[in-house]
């Protein structure tokens, strides 16, 4: 295994690493600056868009362009002009909260969540977005939406809410894009910090960026621990695989912690890193069918 910095591009909160099969190239965002970044596998043509607000997450259109998440609701982002065109906003009674961590179903329905942007009250909710632009409350009671992810067979959704202390599992109805059966998948992190966020690989286990406590955990499909991994920096934020083999696992980290009690790290904080040689490939990210 080798660890080594991919991008040196101090983002102030990294987070949603995204690998795009078909152009072969990285997305991660800035959520506190308010930017996307896309570079190619081995970091290089590094590119960036400027959003006017902050943005938790983003993932890629079947007909082109982007879907992002800002904090006052669900945007199109056209790459070629940057221009963003607003979907919907499912929260426009909760001005303390924003939209936070999401990713895309099997079937094309992207699921993102909202925060408490003081990460104190259960303020926040869990929402699908329909290919039709319908969005749809799944959850509430949530303080910080992180991690959603898919089993490779989409039969199973995980999710956590970051001081809860645990991630979700649920069984999901592909059909309509609903989870149910809400249960613990794992708990008691091993070095204290809090989930962030996560991804699954081919082999069905789940892989967690352990946020303020500089590590991965890859957990196995029944939520036993496979492996730890130190990382160099303490706020690691999210992972993703990547490259042409889908065998590199991208990961965020910050610059600058949201919680004043929580230091910053050393010189490679807010850097993209990547990891290989880890014996493991991931499952190609599906795109928002609408």
């Amino acid at each position: 295994m080798r660890i080594e910095v991919l991008v040196d591009v101090k983002t102030t909160l990294g987070e949603g690493p995204l690998w795009d099969v078909d152009e072969q190239r990285l997305y991660w965002i800035d959520s506190f600056d308010g930017r996307v970044f896309r570079c190619t596998a081995d970091g290089r043509e590094v590119r960036a868009w400027d959003v006017p607000q902050k943005i938790g997450s983003m993932c890629l259109r079947k007909s082109g362009g982007a879907v992002v998440s800002l904090a006052r609701g669900f945007h199109f982002l056209d790459f070629a002009t940057g221009d963003l065109s607003l979907i919907a906003d499912p929260e426009p009674d909760r001005p303390n909260n924003r939209l936070n961590d999401g990713k895309v179903d099997r079937q094309g329905r992207f699921v993102a969540g909202s925060m408490d942007t003081l990460e104190e009250g259960p303020n926040g909710a869990l929402y699908r977005l329909d290919p039709d632009l319908r969005v749809t409350r799944l959850e509430s009671g949530i303080i910080v939406s992180n991690g959603p992810c898919w089993s490779p067979d989409g039969r199973t959704f995980y999710f956590t809410d970051t001081w809860s202390g645990q991630i979700s599992a649920y069984d999901y109805d592909s059909d309509n894009g609903t989870p149910s059966n809400k249960r613990r998948f794992c708990g008691s992190l091993p070095n204290g910090g809090g989930f962030d966020g996560a991804t699954v690989d081919a082999e069905g286990c789940v892989w967690s960026a352990h946020v303020y406590a500089g590590q991965l955990v890859r957990y196995r499909p029944d939520g036993e621990i496979e492996r730890i991994i130190d990382m160099p920096v303490k706020k690691v934020t999210s992972v993703m695989f990547g490259g042409p083999d889908l065998d590199i696992l991208y990961v965020t980290s910050m610059a600058k912690p949201p919680l004043p009690r929580f230091p910053e790290d050393g010189v490679m904080r807010g850097s993209l890193f990547a990891i290989y040689d880890l014996g493991v490939r991931g499952v190609p990210e599906a795109r928002f069918a609408g």
